[in-house]
């Protein structure tokens, strides 16, 4: 049985009460799994990720932390940004290369691969998103997100059959392990991309932030 990986990224969404709520909420869904087949990773704003690693550990949940976003810089001068170290306290994933950051931020392809760099040399796991097969891939890359434009946020999930043939296509360009469907997930799809030969897990963002929604989600992948 492959693993699989189902990832909520929260965006810029959620206080510490909403947290908590959430929580709760996924806490009383009670749900189970095995680590080794399901890794389950949240990735919330910078300002809930002590709150999250806190929750998680007080309720005892098998899941990890990521962060949505690195600094390409280290310790210093950089008003703003945080570093590999810092994100380290709390988190052992982190996403890098979003369509949004790219669209929204004009990161380029240069800065996306030294925010790669410094996320592996500090042993953080980079989630590394990709619009298609071309988007070039650094380096050391063991998880890829494919997210096409066309399906974030609009409700308008690529197909099945398209996910399963780029995310053939990526590993066997690239020699990547892990690749990941992302683009209006939901708990009535997640089944469609997940049973998938060559996906292998889900990157969800809207869905996540709903807590009842997310827990099928996690059952039904």
């Amino acid at each position: 049985m492959k693993k699989l990986f189902i990832i909520g990224n929260w965006k810029s969404n959620e206080t510490t009460p909403e947290v908590e709520k959430w929580f709760t909420e996924i806490t009383n869904a009670q749900l189970a799994f095995k680590i080794d087949e399901k890794q389950v990773v949240i990735c919330p704003p910078f300002t809930l990720l002590s709150k999250v690693k806190e929750l998680i550990n007080q309720k005892n949940l098998s899941f990890s932390v990521g962060a949505q976003d690195i600094s390409p810089f280290g310790q210093g001068a950089y008003t703003g940004e945080e570093n590999v170290n810092q994100i380290k306290e709390f988190a052992d994933y982190v996403i890098v290369g979003h369509s949004e950051r790219r669209k929204n931020f004009s990161e380029t392809n240069e800065i996306i691969s030294q925010k790669v760099r410094k996320a592996i040399e500090g042993n953080l796991k980079p989630i590394f998103c990709v619009q298609g097969v071309e988007t070039p891939i650094p380096q050391g890359i063991e998880i890829v997100a494919y997210e096409p434009v066309s399906a974030i946020g609009t409700g308008k999930p690529d197909t099945p059959e398209d996910a399963e043939n780029v995310a053939r296509i990526i590993k066997e360009k690239n020699g990547v392990q892990f690749v990941l469907y992302g683009g209006s997930v939901t708990d009535e799809n997640v089944t469609d991309f997940t049973k998938l030969p060559s996906v292998d897990g889900v990157l969800v963002g809207g869905a996540s932030l709903d807590a009842e929604k997310f827990s099928i989600i996690i059952k039904n992948s």
